[in-house]
């Protein structure tokens, strides 16, 4: 059985039932106290964000997950299905599991599933996607001296703010993780 020793940021426990990744993990120490292990999840399941203190050593369960990387063909319903590159199973992939990030999905695109027990219960798109604007109106010239940004509408279908330099037809490179505009690519 696994410890709190054998855990940290970003390791997925098996937490009432549930599934649970670590987002925040410290190991404190009070004066004359015994030792103990603060961590912050968030349930896979229903995407809330739970404060559980462990003693230190407490056992815990660790989830094994296969982490597989896969390619994006197709949205369908509430899922998305993606295709093992390798022996071309295709699996149904619940579009919550990949968050905001389902906005910049693009067809073929690459994307990390983990699955344990054959079940995906975790998903992630690339950490930048180059997308290209396809409607935004036209910057106003002179009005650059400031961080001055606009709305623009990506190929996805996806709405974000772009600096006014900007233009129609223009690709970019978006973060996904946090929905925002990181880049003008050359080319």
């Amino acid at each position: 059985m696994d410890t709190t020793q054998d855990i940290g940021v970003g390791t997925i426990l098996r937490y009432n039932g549930d599934l649970c990744q670590i987002t925040e993990c410290q190991h404190r120490t009070p004066g004359n106290k015994r030792a103990f292990v603060q961590v912050r999840m968030k349930n896979l399941r229903t995407g809330k964000t739970l404060d559980q203190r462990y003693r230190s050593g407490e056992e815990v369960e660790i989830a094994r997950l296969e982490y597989i990387m896969m390619q994006y063909l197709y949205p369908e319903g509430e899922t998305l299905v993606c295709m093992n590159p390798t022996t071309f199973e295709q699996i149904y992939v619940p579009k919550l599991l990949f968050g905001e990030g389902t906005k910049f999905l693009k067809e073929n695109m690459e994307v990390k599933i983990g699955i344990e027990s054959d079940i995906p219960i975790y998903a992630e798109p690339p950490t930048f996607v180059e997308v290209e604007v396809s409607h935004t109106e036209p910057g106003v010239k002179g009005n650059t001296a400031t961080n001055a940004m606009k709305p623009a509408q990506i190929e996805t279908g996806a709405t974000l703010n772009v600096p006014l330099f900007v233009n129609q037809g223009d690709k970019i490179r978006v973060d996904t993780r946090t929905c925002e505009y990181v880049e003008r690519v050359k080319g």
